[in-house]
């Protein structure tokens, strides 16, 4: 069975990954997934009594982090929905959610925590000084102790457990060294900083948390049902197919419905990184995650809160944070190795170069330096942070990356597949040209008798010319006096109009009745009109192409894609007529689903490809494809199975904007590795030659830690005012 906990009171991203890789050794445990961003772990287990597995979690967790508490997610996100209709007319109170808040009395005995450690902090700091001015020693153990006396405390307690190489032992061991080499001040120094480094890192990370979380955010906060007359404040998940809900200005729908009553403008950014509000109406389908921006509309839902669009979206996210990429994979497994080798480096220069040279002070401090260092915390929240918030730019721009592994793989594809119906074209047909057959025979009077014929047919073509010809003429369609309509299967309608006989078809109706055609120089099909057995034109009927296709198309050749390739089952001429104009750089047509795929199969012979198609009928080149894409998700369940990324609109253009995502984000990771790595070791480096001391210690550990953290918040646009409110709240 799969369980999933919400993890309170962890902020060690190191202490994170040994909860679960300990876990994972568990026989009662068959994998776990802990997301520290999210504060979520995820298990499966045949273990059925939750209670006691979830217990046996919290006792590991607490053995290796202090204090970490695991709750069922249900309980996390419990929360009263006050009905009380002044209120509710008023102002609907905000309630908490899992990992964004937690509940009250966790933050307010956090609250209580954090100030007590300032108090102590401050005092600490306060008797440093005062030793500094006096040099007496006694007051340098009491600063320390104020300041240090919760990391001694858990280094000692793990202790006892086996367990040795944990940053509070490390930290405690080095400072009890500077002690013992008479050096007070660093030691005190060292003690202090680090905890100052720790504790604007848990803002920064905190802070992280919160904006990834807001980029990702969709999640209704309340349902106002309207049940026998009678307004009630419910939460979605109680709301029952059917119901009928009142969404007012500002407020986010809660489920996926219909509009039974009103009109607006519906903001979907959320969904789909559409900025452009959208017009909706009676009978118009709406999607929850939208935010109603005027008037009041009635919606009529139509899929429960499981089932809604907010929820298929939200688990594709938190089901992404399971995926790892490489980098994070790599990463899991380094920290494993790192902290041991540093620390049995640190054994060896303190016991070694000492044995002979006989300067035991300097490489006791040098080994000291090393032990400071020998927490890979810096790597091991960076990379999984940057790659999260790589997720959370994506969905803000309405792109769901179903793993960080995705994201990753974006950065190889040298190749864009694409379908063509749905995907560069729109999947309807329209008008694209009109050809008389002489000059003073008007192009309206061929759309006009086509149109008349053509009203009472439900083909796809003849819809189009319908709908084209009605959006300036609806009354015409009405009044015109048709005769004697008689249509002839897999050629056309002819009737009489006005006396006239008119016919409307393909060649086949024209030769019936010996009117000859001329051939025309138009792509698509082609519907031929007559009036009395001359010919008066033809219109031409295609699937349109969309708007953005050929801008989005070049976008992605500038981004450094080497070939763009379109599949489609469609005619050869049409395809051709279409990959020219949009700018693709080879076209296969009249292609059945098999055939697709053995196409794709020859594209990745000579690289990586993504497929992009509409997640209905290429689930099985989606599924080949090194990424695959779908277009149009949102809903589609076909979609969100077959693929790897779906894109919440039908725009090409947002496969250039998770690329971009992807690029930066992959930047920011490499980055973050860079640096991280290179500090440590070069200031390790610098050490063995008594070029540096534990001040450069301690920014090699918790200074590099917080600038990483600082630097992955960038993927999501992060600047200098997010920099200022990650670490002062302002």
């Amino acid at each position: 069975m799969k369980y999933t906990f919400q993890i309170n009171n962890l902020e060690c991203a190191n202490c994170a990954n040994k909860i679960e890789v300990a876990l994972n050794k568990e026989s009662y445990i068959q994998e776990a997934q802990l997301n520290f961003v999210l504060r979520k772990l995820s298990i499966i287990s045949e273990e059925e009594d939750i209670e006691k597995l979830r217990n046996q979690i919290e006792k590991l967790a607490d053995s290796i982090e202090h204090g970490v508490k695991v709750l069922l997610e249900q309980d996390e996100v419990k929360h009263e929905v006050h009905t009380c209709q002044d209120k509710c007319d008023s102002h609907i109170h905000e309630h908490t959610h899992g990992h964004e808040h937690g509940h009250e009395h966790t933050h307010e005995h956090s609250e209580t925590l954090e100030s007590r450690e300032k108090v102590w902090m401050l005092t600490g700091l306060g008797l440093f000084a005062v030793g500094l001015v006096t040099k007496i020693d006694w007051i340098y153990i009491a600063a320390y102790l104020c300041v240090g006396y919760d990391i001694v405390y858990q280094a000692a307690r793990n202790l006892l457990k086996g367990r040795m190489l944990d940053e509070n032992f490390l930290m405690t061991i080095a400072t009890f060294a500077a002690f013992a080499i008479g050096e007070y001040p660093e030691a005190v120094a060292v003690m202090a900083f680090y905890k100052i480094g720790e504790y604007m890192q848990g803002r920064a990370v905190g802070y992280s948390r919160k904006e990834i979380a807001k980029a990702m955010d969709i999640r209704p906060e309340f349902a106002r049902v309207i049940r026998d007359g009678k307004e009630m404040i419910l939460k979605p998940q109680e709301v029952k197919v059917g119901d009928i809900l009142e969404i007012r200005a500002g407020e986010k729908l809660p489920l996926d419905g219909e509009i039974i009553e009103g009109s607006t403008l519906l903001d979907t950014s959320m969904l789909t990184g559409e900025s452009v509000p959208t017009a909706v109406k009676v009978g118009s389908k709406v999607l929850s995650g939208s935010i109603n921006k005027e008037g009041v509309i009635k919606v009529k839902v139509s899929a429960s809160f499981k089932e809604s669009t907010v929820s298929k979206i939200l688990e594709l996210i938190e089901n992404a944070t399971g995926k790892k990429s490489k980098s994070e994979n790599f990463i899991t497994k380094f920290a494993q190795w790192y902290t041991p080798v540093v620390v049995g480096l640190a054994v060896f220069v303190a016991i070694v170069p000492s044995l002979v040279t006989g300067n035991w002070h300097e490489w006791i401090y040098t080994s000291i330096v090393f032990l400071v260092i020998s927490c890979p915390c810096a790597i091991v929240i960076s990379v999984p942070l940057g790659f999260f918030a790589g997720l959370g730019a994506s969905a803000h721009k309405g792109v769901l990356v179903k793993g960080s592994n995705y994201l990753e793989a974006l950065n190889t594809i040298d190749t864009v597949v694409l379908d063509k119906t749905g995907t560069i074209t729109k999947g309807q047909f329209g008008i694209t040209q009109i050809v008389s057959a002489k000059e003073n025979i008007n192009k309206e009077e061929i759309l006009k008798y086509a149109a008349l014929l053509e009203q009472n047919s439900n083909h796809p073509i003849a819809r189009s010319i319908v709908e084209a010809y009605r959006k300036e003429h609806e009354a015409d369609l009405k009044m015109q006096a048709i005769e004697e309509v008689k249509e002839i299967s897999g050629e056309g309608i002819l009737a009489l109009i006005n006396g006239e006989m008119i016919l409307a078809g393909n060649e086949k109706l024209m030769a019936r009745y010996n009117v000859k055609v001329p051939k025309v120089n138009a792509i698509g099909s082609l519907v031929y009109v007559a009036a009395n057995h001359q010919y008066l034109g033809c219109i031409a009927v295609a699937d349109q192409i969309k708007e953005d296709s050929k801008a989005a198309i070049a976008k992605l050749k500038a981004q450094g894609i080497k070939q763009v390739v379109m599949l489609t089952g469609d005619q050869k001429e049409v395809a051709e007529a279409v990959g020219k104009e949009v700018g693709v750089d080879k076209v296969y047509a009249q292609l059945l689903p098999q055939d697709k795929v053995e196409k794709l199969e020859e594209v990745l012979k000579t690289g990586k490809a993504a497929f992009v198609g509409d997640g209905i009928n290429d689930a099985p080149v989606l599924a080949r494809a090194d990424v695959g894409i779908a277009m149009g998700g949102v809903g589609s369940d076909a979609a969100i199975e077959a693929s790897d990324v779906v894109l919440m609109t039908d725009e090409l253009s947002s496969i250039g904007d998770v690329l971009a995502v992807a690029k930066r984000t992959r930047s920011i990771v490499i980055q973050n590795i860079t640096f991280a790595l290179g500090i440590k070791i070069i200031v390790m480096l610098l050490s063995l030659f008594g070029a540096t001391n534990m001040w450069l210690a301690i920014f090699a550990d918790v200074g590099v830690s917080l600038l990483a953290v600082m630097n992955s918040i960038r993927v999501l646009g992060g600047n200098m005012g997010y920099m200022k409110k990650m670490l002062f709240g302002k």
